[in-house]
């Protein structure tokens, strides 16, 4: 079960010093239930912040947000919302299983704990790995039992903060492969941030495209392209003329002729 995410004139600001220094400035945004949509922009342009609004971790200073038409705080008491950050976060004292045990423990869920685990380790493949301690995995497994831990509670709605931002990128290709499949069997709603046009591409069934700050959407890419994906979908000219309308919207030419003052990094 999935769940639809709305935003409405949603502003968000922050204190400075002596100022306040206004991050996002007015995002209008629906996001379909079940669907993959990316969010794509210049370093600082609020797309992590988005997240945060998303998942209640910090509140609006102007706006409404909506998931599955409850306020984030009544979706995150639900444990509707999962959230993955750029570092797996994986306790080092604990192992594998009990890192992904976790969030059960947590929330007193009553379900038998260790068959929960090992279906999230066998969905993310790492199985065999079950009494490894964190240190003891690459990037990449860590990750993995990350993901696992993240969806454990089957939330209905993950929020994606650059989970592969740090790897090499034979890895963050081969996790972007395992990442759609995980969400094809959960059927959860996806929301990724990344700064990599190829991989916002790749997942998503529409890229979001925000300004350098204050925030703004200034364009949105449908991503036309066949699903399931593998990696022969970056071989096509699809994926090429996907990529080069997302790249344009970056650097002021965006589907919406909207114009942006184009990435920073």
């Amino acid at each position: 079960m999935s769940l639809e995410v709305a935003l409405r004139s949603v502003s968000m600001r922050f204190r400075g010093r002596g100022t306040d220094i206004l991050a996002l400035d007015c995002i209008d945004l629906d996001i379909p239930a079940g669907s993959f949509i990316s969010l794509i922009g210049p370093s600082g342009c609020g797309k992590s912040t988005l997240l945060r609004l998303m998942a209640d971790i910090i509140q609006p200073v102007d706006g409404s947000i909506l998931v599955g038409g409850k306020a984030p705080a009544a979706a995150r008491r639900a444990r509707a919302i999962g959230f993955m950050f750029q570092s797996p976060t994986l306790l080092p004292w604990l192992t594998v299983r009990q890192n992904v045990e976790l969030p059960l423990k947590i929330a007193r869920r009553a379900t038998p704990q260790s068959a929960a685990a090992d279906e999230m380790i066998d969905l993310v493949g790492l199985r065999g790995f079950e009494a490894a301690f964190p240190y003891e995995l690459s990037g990449g497994m860590q990750q993995r039992a990350a993901i696992a831990r993240t969806l454990i509670l089957r939330p209905q709605v993950l929020l994606l903060d650059e989970p592969f931002g740090a790897l090499d990128e034979i890895t963050r290709e081969h996790l972007n492969l395992e990442l759609l499949r995980i969400w094809a069997e959960s059927g959860a709603t996806a929301i990724l941030v990344t700064h990599s046009i190829a991989e916002a591409v790749f997942l998503s069934d529409q890229v979001h495209i925000l300004s350098a700050r204050p925030g703004r959407i200034t364009g949105s890419v449908p991503i036309d392209l066949p699903r399931p994906r593998d990696i022969s979908t970056m071989c096509g000219q699809g994926f090429s003329s996907c990529v080069n309308s997302v790249r344009s919207g970056l650097f002021g030419n965006g589907p919406s002729g909207a114009a942006s003052s184009g990435p920073s990094w």
